[in-house]
């Protein structure tokens, strides 16, 4: 499955410390070719440990700033981008503009998410309309109307890494995997307040600690809402979740496009989940018409179901209240956004403090009004030059890329043939979309931020419900270009490059460009090669779920993938938990190709030319250090957990030592059997 390739959520920015942190060298200043000397650990050998030589000596300095969980380039190029995003935002809100224009939804938005004392007198007002209507239910087919309204278009499952939503289902509408000319309602499994299964169900001490302070949890958000008697609400919300999860398909179930792709119609919700009544439940979701869909979890949607039918309606109903209450949190008084960080920011991951309003605030706009804060970044931060200088690095990867499959002695012609013709066909957008959202139709009010933020993720839903039997738009992007992430859509066959992406530590023309290479080459590599790795080498050149390999050369895919799973598995960042190497498969795959292919493509750029020597170091040795330096992360022990257990991405102390299946590396420096990161030459993985 391809996801969202870094840590960051889809269709948002993430807005983390000062710009002060973000503009401060965190461990010295960075030598005359970019490498950051003084944050390497020159005292650990490249071949025992090469994350802590590229990196040992920042990782002694960096402090985690106290509103963040973790800290390294990307929350310093955020840092960056939410400052820029910010100052843009706020000359919005100080200009008088045209109803219904994006600088009046923009100005006003942000406005009125900054208006504290505003929040605090409606109290729990906004929310009111919903929370009766949830207490008023009479009936199980009253219960099924209140779920399908609050059905919203909050998950993706091939491009980010939240595959389940706090609503009971979530809903992405995308290609159909088996007929990508069309489109067609994913529903997947959601309704947990904790971040997956495991959470509820691992016996361990940590996780048994976990369940209690959410408890916890539960009971003060019901309590600032007045809600009688929760402790025991609470204990039957709990149960309710508790046994969601057990009905939730696994991490590494729900990332097997293969288990995934079931096609139901409508009939076979009535047939195979039966316990909700599903007419209400599509019709208040406003899918009445729709005919088929796909079930992510076919398991999950049987079991959630029939707990519709089981529990009593008083649970159910006490559930939503909390569920509302924890979704709506942000826009509710300040006491809810000081209990809900408490358990989600602090319990969870380690934060100790809660972001600034006002970082908060950019968020949220952001969220809401994507694509028109886009255009005012791009306009100002993205020159022309950058973009060429971005299209020229993909160009040559994907030229590395094509060549790379030429030379592969395990495939057989015929498979070859098919994959470059689907490398050929590969669209690749840079910096921005070339056809922007219309926000028009969108109330955003001065003083109504629960309103504004209501209306925005309803207008999100009809957007998306807008698209079903209307022809397949492969120009639309899923990403903003002010986020700081890169995307694979397999289904539509197509690449995103934001624009603040590229920018520095991974794009810098101060630098020499193979080091750019080393950095934001390997970030295209790795989206590239999301085309093919376990999940998107199912996927054709149209974009279909269709097996284009011959027997034998998928099996060697398989096994050199299973090889690379294994690797992964022997890495334990704690004594009691370890790395998941299928869990973390298509990222690794994506990492590996991505590398071998962005060594090619640097050493392509240089035209035959040897590189300069920059500090001493060879231009193999510049390339591979600013691979590992791109991927330096210091991180809570919560957060990492968190990370483990829940993300498709492996720690970024082992997608750094990727670098231990290329030869190159071996060479660069010197590499020799005994030291720990060796793997002979027959078990270093080759794939791409």
């Amino acid at each position: 499955m391809t996801r969202i390739t870094f840590p960051t959520t889809l269709r948002f920015v993430i807005f983390l410390f000062i710009l002060a942190i973000a503009l401060a060298p965190v461990s010295g200043a960075p030598g005359s070719g970019g490498i950051d000397l003084a944050g390497m650990d020159k005292g650990v050998a490249p071949g025992d440990d090469f994350f802590a030589y590229a990196n040992g000596g920042w990782l002694k300095s960096a402090v985690i700033p106290p509103d963040r969980s973790s800290f390294g380039p990307f929350v310093i190029l955020s840092e960056l981008t939410a400052k820029r995003t910010s100052d843009l935002i706020k000359e919005m809100a100080g200009l008088e503009a045209p109803q219904g224009s994006e600088t009046q939804m923009i100005g006003d938005f942000f406005g009125a998410y900054m208006d504290e004392a505003g929040i605090e007198a409606a109290g729990l007002k906004p929310l009111q309309p919903l929370l009766n209507a949830i207490r008023a239910a009479k009936d199980k087919t009253e219960l099924a109307r209140v779920l399908g309204g609050r059905l919203r278009a909050d998950v993706d499952v091939l491009n980010a890494t939240n595959v389940t939503t706090e609503n009971l289902f979530g809903l992405w509408v995308a290609q159909d995997l088996d007929n990508p000319s069309r489109y067609v309602p994913f529903l997947l499994q959601g309704g947990l307040g904790l971040p997956d299964r495991d959470y509820y169900l691992d016996p361990s001490p940590k996780m048994a600690e976990i369940r209690t302070k959410y408890q916890a949890h539960i009971v003060s958000m019901l309590q600032l809402a007045h809600v009688a008697d929760p402790k025991e609400k609470a204990v039957r919300i709990f149960e309710l979740e508790n046994r969601i999860a057990r009905v939730h398909g696994s991490r590494t179930d729900t990332e097997d496009v293969k288990k995934g792709d079931n096609h139901w119609s409508r009939a076979d919700f009535d047939k195979n989940a039966p316990g909700l009544d599903w007419t209400a439940y599509f019709t208040a979701a406003g899918l009445a018409r729709q005919g088929d869909f796909v079930v992510w979890q076919p398991g999950a949607m049987t079991g959630i179901a029939a707990l519709a039918a089981s529990e009593a309606l008083d649970t159910w109903k006490d559930y939503l209240v909390f569920r509302a209450l924890e979704h709506a949190a942000g826009v509710l008084p300040k006491a809810f956004v000081d209990e809900h960080f408490a358990f989600h920011g602090t319990v969870l991951n380690g934060t100790p403090q809660l972001r600034d309003r006002w970082k908060r605030a950019v968020d949220a706009t952001g969220e809401a009004l994507g694509e028109a804060v886009g255009k005012l970044y791009v306009r100002r931060y993205f020159p022309p030059g950058e973009k060429a200088r971005a299209q020229a690095m993909v160009h040559n990867l994907m030229a590395a890329f094509d060549k790379r499959i030429g030379r592969l002695e395990w495939m057989s012609p015929a498979t070859k043939a098919k994959a470059r013709t689907k490398l050929a066909v590969l669209k690749v957008g840079v910096g921005y979309p070339d056809k922007w959202t219309d926000y028009t139709g969108l109330d955003v009010r001065r003083h109504d931020a629960f309103g504004n933020w209501e209306r925005a993720e309803l207008f999100q839903l009809k957007h998306d419900l807008m698209k079903l039997g209307k022809p397949v738009d492969r120009d639309e992007w899923v990403m903003t270009p002010q986020t700081i992430n890169a995307v694979n859509m397999p289904a539509m066959n197509a690449l995103n490059f934001p624009a603040a992406i590229l920018q520095p530590p991974f794009f810098d023309p101060s630098r020499p460009a193979l080091m750019d290479y080393g950095a934001m080459g390997a970030v295209i590599g790795h989206e590239i090669s999301h085309s093919f790795d376990d999940q998107g080498a199912l996927f054709d050149a149209a974009g279909k779920l269709s097996n284009w390999w011959t027997r034998e050369d998928f099996a060697h895919f398989e096994a050199s993938a299973e090889q690379l799973a294994k690797q992964f598995d022997a890495y334990h960042p704690f004594p009691d938990l370890a790395v998941n190497g299928k869990m973390t498969l298509s990222e690794n795959i994506a990492d590996l190709g991505g590398l071998a292919a962005a060594y090619d493509a640097y050493h392509l750029s240089l035209g035959g030319k040897d590189a300069a020597a920059v500090d001493g170091f060879t231009g193999d040795q510049q390339f591979f250090l600013s691979f590992a330096q791109a991927w330096k992360d210091k991180r809570r022990e919560p957060a990492l957990r968190n990370q483990i257990l829940t993300n498709g991405h492996a720690p970024g102390m082992y997608r750094a030592d990727t670098v231990r299946n290329l030869d190159a590396w071996y060479e660069a420096f010197s590499v020799k059997p005994g030291q720990a990161l060796y793997l002979a030459p027959a078990d270093r993985v080759r794939m791409w």
